[in-house]
């Protein structure tokens, strides 16, 4: 059995009634580059376990990263004494607890990351698990990373599977594989073994394959390269439990020209060898070496040509705020009283699909529900959003396998495995093609929304906004600040690429939480900027 499995079922078996306990399992590495050189390693070898208890209602909640017994007795205490505080302030809550009947059984179709176990009758026998661990560790030098991934896992109780942190010490490398024999026969679509090895020269192959694309072009190359292997297990007291293991690798690449021009490139997988380094940096020192002195435009609306990493930032906000379950049963959300009717253009088609290959595939929720396929925006009408536990019973309907903490973050749920369906356009230049005077987005940063029932946003253009004249990007653009709708830009979509990216911020603080929108390139008629920016 799992040790990440054994140690959920050890804390669900120390709290008193309805519960649930998810453990995370992380061995990552992270390498930080400025200026051409290594600037910060770091190598997380940890385990964190969540119990969630519900009394009348109300969830408690509390976390500790210890897996001996009287840490996760302590834990156990501590969550139920924050649900026995809640339901002893107000009335009865709607929390309707994790034994409760499942909305989704399972994936739709095939090319998930695996089935979700939700497995029954009486857990294994417990055993200790190992407590803290060390990895080495990251430097450089040595072989790449292989860039296949494998076919697909994520297994129920009583199934032999790996263990999390076995012998953590001495997996650094290809020798990591040992006592993962296992993977080989029920590997995931979202897991890479070659990944899992993390094998810290890879990070030192990628960077430096970085820099000598940066310095063959002049310019200096910062950024991050990361890499990790993720194993989450959930038990609960009624008996269901299950296991997934997930990889993710993410590297982006900001060059700076000596006239402080930037251009930026990145890329997000599930095996590490998937990254392509000299091509990211050629896309970034492309643009900060592009030639012509920038442009100023005024405030206005203007028509918008947005790479994927750009459009991958408008559909993760929509996400927040149209397409969140508690915003929506608490009619705050921009979709309250709008399900059936168009709010974009046709074109746009956006689904939440945990099982594509093309997206960072995840089985289950963070209250063990099976995730599947769930359409969201068909041909430019509302169809649904999505739903945890907690959001459900509110709105008198099930969970979508949408939480993001045991019991429901104070935020509510949210759809972490966005993908929007590809246009007719072949390139990025056909989609500039029509356009006469316009602005060519490479991302957005510094995002805010500011009326959540509108989706109205704000973000400034970074690292690669040009001018687009006659049809084409003639020279670059100061950065400009867009203020607007993301439902009144999407229903300005003129066209799409046909090409999909899988996008990602990638910056992890805190425990890791890697996710993804898989998105193509948009054009849209009219974006509205507020103003110059920087």
């Amino acid at each position: 059995m799992s040790a990440a499995l054994e140690l959920a079922q050890r804390a669900v078996e120390a709290a008193r009634g309805d519960a649930l306990a998810h453990v995370v399992g992380e061995r990552s590495l992270t390498l930080r580059f400025a200026d051409g050189r290594p600037t910060q390693a770091t190598s997380v070898d940890d385990v964190t376990v969540e119990l969630a208890v519900v009394r009348d209602g109300h969830v408690g909640r509390a976390s500790t990263n210890s897996a001996s017994g009287d840490a996760l007795r302590e834990c156990a205490r501590r969550a139920d004494a924050a649900a026995e505080a809640a339901a002893a302030a107000s009335r009865r809550g709607v929390h309707p607890g994790f034994g409760a009947a499942l909305a989704n059984r399972g994936h739709e179709g095939r090319g998930s990351g695996g089935v979700a176990a939700a497995s029954g009758g009486a857990a294994p026998a417990l055993g200790e698990a190992a407590a803290a661990r060390s990895a080495p560790a990251a430097a450089s030098g040595g072989a790449a990373l292989g860039a296949a991934a494998s076919a697909g896992h994520a297994e129920g109780s009583g199934g032999a599977a790996p263990a999390l942190g076995e012998a953590a010490a001495a997996r650094s490398g290809p020798a990591a594989a040992s006592g993962r024999a296992a993977l080989g026969a029920a590997a995931s679509a979202g897991h890479d073994p070659a990944t899992a090895a993390l094998d810290p020269s890879a990070s030192g192959d990628a960077l430096r394959a970085a820099f000598a694309v940066a310095e063959r072009h002049g310019v200096s190359a910062h950024g991050i390269w990361s890499a990790a292997e993720q194993e989450r297990a959930f038990a609960t007291s009624s008996g269901r439990s299950g296991l997934d293991l997930a990889t993710d690798a993410f590297m982006k690449v900001i060059c700076i020209a000596p006239g402080d021009r930037s251009g930026y490139a990145a890329d997000t997988a599930v095996a590490a060898g998937s990254l392509d380094p000299d091509a990211l940096a050629e896309r970034a020192a492309a643009k900060a070496i592009a030639q012509g002195e920038p442009a100023e435009l005024p405030p206005g609306e203007y028509a918008v040509v947005m790479e994927p990493h750009a459009v991958g930032w408008l559909l993760d906000l929509l996400g927040e705020t149209a397409l969140n379950g508690l915003a929506h049963a608490e009619s705050r959300g921009a979709l309250t009283g709008r399900l059936g009717q168009m709010v974009t253009a046709p074109s746009i088609n956006l689904a939440d699909s945990p099982a594509a290959s093309s997206t960072l595939p995840r089985a289950f929720d963070a209250e063990g529900v099976p995730k599947r396929s769930m359409p969201l925006i068909e041909d430019g009408v509302a169809k649904a959003v999505v739903h945890d536990r907690h959001s459900a019973a509110l709105a008198g309907t099930g969970s979508t396998g949408h939480a993001i903490a045991p019991g429901g973050h104070p935020h509510g749920p949210r759809p972490v495995n966005l993908v929007l369906a590809g246009g007719g356009a072949a390139s990025l230049d056909e989609l500039c093609a029509p356009v006469e005077r316009g602005i060519y987005v490479t991302r957005l940063w510094y995002a805010n929304v500011v009326r959540p029932k509108e989706t109205l946003i704000t973000a400034v253009t970074r690292d690669g906004t040009f001018l687009i004249e006659d049809g084409r990007v003639t020279r670059p653009l100061r950065d400009l600040r867009l203020t607007d709708s993301v439902l009144r830009i999407l229903s300005r979509t003129s066209d799409l690429t046909a090409r999909q990216e899988l996008t990602s911020d990638g910056e992890f603080y805190g425990r890791r939480f890697a996710y993804g929108v898989v998105c193509p390139a948009m054009r849209a008629s009219a974006v509205r900027f507020t103003g110059a920016a920087g």
